[in-house]
């Protein structure tokens, strides 16, 4: 009975507040609106020199997030504002593979979650542009030729507020579901990526300063193997080419 309670109360402590949850959501949400802006300051300044950061941002940013996610994602099995926090994905209930606490995700759990951190959000934002667009041509009457691809404009712009309504409460459900511990994941995205989230533990902290701690002693050796190597065919080299440099300089003389 005590070693019961014990898993039970090792398994509250590891469970994120729906609280955590929200506002790691809301770090990440904050940070492509202020690099938007200061993109658009920039482009504003100086168009001939920055005007590219504006018209490309959706592209740069999808670039800047891939890899910091990516980054996140290889070292501690979660992404930059659950890291943020001290939070770690591991696999879902029944699902197989190794743990954050063991040696992190496995590459098909981690190749999902960066596709749903980072492709998923460029293509809604996309999507919006564009239905923005015809929106726009709809409000002042501005009537192009209707090929395929406007029909389907059209069609995806009058369908875009029900599904928006959907996933907006298909989140809600599954937050409340999570909040009273009926759910192991408070959103959707997690739920598709067959992952959740949990507190970092001591024994995670440590295993990942012990992998920094190796590959930065790699990282030397692998130094200190080139330094030898360029050592090596400078003291080679550096003699013949002094020898070739003095017969010339000898041989111009007389």
């Amino acid at each position: 009975m005590a070693e019961a309670g014990a898993h039970l109360t090792a398994t509250a402590d590891q469970r994120p507040s729906i609280f955590e949850l929200l506002a790691q959501e809301a770090l990440m949400e904050a940070v492509r609106p202020a690099l938007q802006h200061a993109a658009k300051v920039l482009a504003e300044s100086d168009p001939s020199r920055f005007g590219f950061l504006w018209r490309r941002f959706d592209e740069l940013y999808l670039l800047l997030d891939v890899l910091l996610q990516s980054h996140f994602l290889s070292r501690s099995s979660a992404s930059f504002s659950e890291n943020f926090y001290g939070l770690k994905r591991t696999p879902g209930p029944g699902g197989r593979g190794p743990d954050a606490g063991g040696r992190g995700l496995d590459a098909g759990r981690r190749r999902l979650s960066l596709l749903l951190l980072c492709v998923f959000p460029y293509l809604r934002a996309r999507l919006e542009a564009a239905l923005a667009r015809q929106r726009d041509e709809d409000d002042f009457s501005i009537r192009l030729a209707q090929g395929g691809r406007r029909r389907l404009l059209r069609a995806a712009a009058a369908a875009l507020p029900r599904l928006g309504a959907a996933w907006r409460l298909w989140s809600f459900c599954q937050q409340l579901l999570y909040t009273f511990g009926h759910a192991q994941t408070h959103s959707p995205l997690l739920w598709l990526a067959g992952v959740r989230l949990s507190r970092l533990s001591a024994a995670d902290i440590t295993h990942m300063e012990t992998r920094e701690t190796g590959r930065l002693q790699h990282d030397s050796m692998v130094v200190w193997v080139l330094e030898r190597r360029v050592s090596v065919c400078l003291s080679l080299c550096l003699p013949v080419c002094l020898s070739v440099c003095l017969s010339v300089g000898f041989i111009k003389r007389f």
